[in-house]
């Protein structure tokens, strides 16, 4: 009875503090958002009017202080940060392949097979369930594709993420981890504005690319993502830089992006068609030409493409 009081008291008290780091996330003064935390980090002051809303603040730092990587590294006592890529957060251990010992000496042969049998074992008991080990592999799958479209290890963490969450709706079942895994990583790319088509994510997958398409729409449906329309000037640095092209062709290519999207042209069209599109079109106007051929092969679009959204963009441009 004493541990339920306890435990009771101790969930009022949480509710407590979490009202009052609601309360405390704008301003009571003039309520303005912008709270900002002092330099040695025991003020939270309103940037706005100055007022003072918490003194004496928790310090959650090390006690310790390091001028360079290496007094860092000497003085930290955690291992690595805990990683959504992989199935176990990172936080289980791997046993060495080197057969040495503490001292750099070879391993006998009884302990070599010893050791081999630790290992296999170490591997069988990392994933204790078969949602662990569709986990596993799903997120080794989306590490190999993330790698192959030189993408940042935040994308990776995002996709991993909306993969996770729809293992726990059981979104998969019925359908293919690789393509589940795939348009998982599309739609991190998406949302978090790397642009790559869904062409480009199909090449290095192992689904085709119907199928990616179909089943990234059932899980952004399902997941309740919300994914904003790819900007086509997204393309456009990437673009250029595969084509080497100026910078004067790069602005130029925005310009007749911004114009002709306001005149309604985007609507319903492809993006990477129509950033290559501006692209030919910029290289005329810049007299760095390039040919529909090697644009359209650099955005992986048809010429065909390229010719009916450089007319469109030409005739709302007004340029003969």
């Amino acid at each position: 009875m004493a541990r339920l009081n306890r435990q009771s008291e101790t969930e009022e008290t949480q509710t407590e503090t979490d009202t009052e780091e609601s309360e405390t996330e704008s301003c009571p003064e003039c309520e303005s958002e912008r709270l900002v935390t002092s330099g040695d980090g025991d003020e939270l002051v309103c940037d706005d009017c100055g007022l003072v809303l918490e003194d004496e603040m928790i310090d959650r730092g090390p006690e310790w202080r390091a001028f360079n990587h290496g007094e860092r590294e000497s003085k930290s006592r955690v291992g690595a940060p805990t990683t959504q890529t992989m199935h176990d957060k990172g936080l289980t251990t791997q046993i060495d392949w080197k057969n040495k010992d503490a001292y750099g000496r070879s391993l006998s042969s009884e302990k070599r097979s010893q050791m081999h049998r630790l290992r296999k074992w170490q591997e069988r008991i990392r994933t204790k369930d078969a949602g662990e080990r569709n986990l596993q592999f799903a997120l080794s799958e989306t590490d190999r594709m993330a790698s192959a479209l030189g993408v940042p290890r935040s994308v990776r963490e995002v996709a991993s993420v909306i993969y996770r969450r729809a293992l726990n709706e059981d979104l998969i079942r019925g359908r293919s981890i690789e393509g589940v895994a795939t348009s998982c990583l599309y739609a991190a790319c998406r949302q978090e504005g790397i642009p790559r088509s869904l062409e480009e994510v199909s090449e290095v997958s192992r689904v085709e690319q119907k199928e990616i398409g179909r089943t990234y729409r059932y899980i952004s449906q399902e997941l309740g993502l919300r994914m904003e329309p790819v900007d086509p000037k997204e393309y456009v640095p990437r673009f250029c830089s595969e084509l080497g092209v100026s910078e004067e062709v790069e602005m130029k290519a925005k310009e007749i992006i911004d114009v002709t999207a306001e005149k309604g042209l985007l609507s319903g069209k492809s993006p990477t068609g129509f950033a290559a599109a501006a692209i030919y079109a910029a290289s005329l106007l810049c007299n760095e030409k390039q040919t529909q051929r090697e644009v359209a092969s650099v955005a992986q679009v048809t010429e065909v493409t390229i010719r009916n959204r450089y007319q469109e963009q030409i005739e709302a441009m007004g340029i003969q």
